[in-house]
C-alpha cells in the first residue's frame, strides 16, 4: 500500500512540472550559441534589439528582421540573401529558460524539420 500511494504520489509531482519559460527577458540582448560543425565547434554571436538580429560568424556579419509571434516565438527573415535558401523565414521556438541560457529549436517556416540549440546570454 505504502509502495503504491508512493508511486501516485511521485506521478503527481512529475506531472505538475512544467519547465521555465521566461522568453521575455531574451528577447534583447547579446547571445552565443555553439554547435558542432564538421569536426570542430562553431560558436556565433548575435545581437537582438526590437526589430533586428546580427548574427557574427566566422569574421562575417548577416541582418535579419525579427518579427515575434508571441514571447516565445519569432520569425527571422534574412535581409541581404545571397541564395535563395537564405530567402526562406526561420521559426525560432525557445521550449525552456533559465537564469542565463535557454534551449530553443528552429527550422524554415513550413518544414518539420527542426534542429534544437542552447543560446547563452552574455550581455
Amino acid at each position: 500500500m505504502k509502495i503504491t500511494t508512493l508511486f501516485l504520489f511521485s506521478l503527481v509531482l512529475i506531472g505538475c512540472y512544467t519547465p521555465e519559460r521566461n522568453c521575455k527577458k531574451f528577447q534583447k540582448g547579446t547571445f552565443e550559441y555553439s554547435e558542432i560543425i564538421g569536426s570542430q565547434i562553431e560558436t556565433t554571436t548575435f545581437k537582438r534589439n526590437d526589430s533586428i538580429e546580427i548574427d557574427y560568424f566566422r569574421g562575417k556579419a548577416d541582418t535579419s528582421s525579427i518579427r515575434w509571434v508571441n514571447d516565445c516565438e519569432c520569425i527571422l527573415k534574412n535581409l541581404n540573401p545571397k541564395n535563395r535558401k537564405e530567402e526562406k523565414p526561420l521559426l525560432v521556438k525557445i521550449l525552456t529558460t533559465n537564469k542565463n541560457n535557454y534551449t530553443f529549436e528552429y527550422g524554415l517556416v513550413g518544414s518539420s524539420k527542426k534542429q534544437k540549440g542552447n543560446a547563452t546570454k552574455i550581455n
